[in-house]
């Protein structure tokens, strides 16, 4: 009996639909949607109709652009000569339109320092930076490895406006900004 009488209200179009999905609804209740309802659709197919660019799409799925290219561009070289001090050099170049400020960090700050640990770069400038490690005497030849794979240069940059002198504190006041351009290894 219940079944009859619900099948009988469905021929009428008597049935309440909710109205939070559109779809669901029969052709002769559209109709019936309040104001407030259609304007709610016709700003959510507004919104979703903004085209995206494909340079913004792209900017959100690479890594960021490098600002610097090095040379050498993975390794430091050094001469394996144990108890002395020895350097390598490696040049940096901002390839980017704007100034960019350049860091050094190293896993061993104690055996190693870089000349200069940091700068401003203009567009299209290049330097040469000298890295000095003091190379320990090794117990065996494990010791030699180990001490190759542990010892890690990271170089950071960060854009920067013309005319602004380096300091370390700007890569502290921008954080979210800074880039690791490279993490570089040491090869004796």
């Amino acid at each position: 009996m219940a079944i009859a009488h619900d099948k009988q209200r469905r021929s009428q179009g008597e049935v309440k639909v909710f109205g939070l999905c559109p779809f669901w609804q029969k052709a002769t209740n559209s109709s019936k949607l309040s104001s407030s309802t259609q304007n709610h659709n016709s700003n959510r197919h507004r919104a979703a109709e903004k085209p995206s660019t494909v340079s913004s799409v792209a900017r959100s799925l690479l890594p960021a652009r490098r600002r610097l290219r090095l040379d050498p561009p993975n390794y430091l070289y050094f001469p394996y000569e144990p108890g002395k001090q020895v350097k390598s050099a490696i040049r940096i170049k901002n390839t980017s339109r704007s100034h960019a400020a350049f860091k050094f960090q190293t896993t061993a700050p104690k055996s190693c320092y870089m000349r200069p640990p940091g700068a401003v770069l203009a567009p299209g400038e290049s330097l040469i930076s000298v890295v000095f490690k003091f190379v320990e005497h090794p117990e065996s030849s494990e010791k030699h490895t180990d001490q190759k794979r542990k010892v890690k240069f990271k170089i950071m940059s960060l854009k920067v406006k013309g005319g602004i002198e380096y300091v370390p504190e700007l890569f502290d006041e921008q954080k979210d900004q800074v880039t690791v351009e490279k993490i570089l290894r040491v090869v004796f």
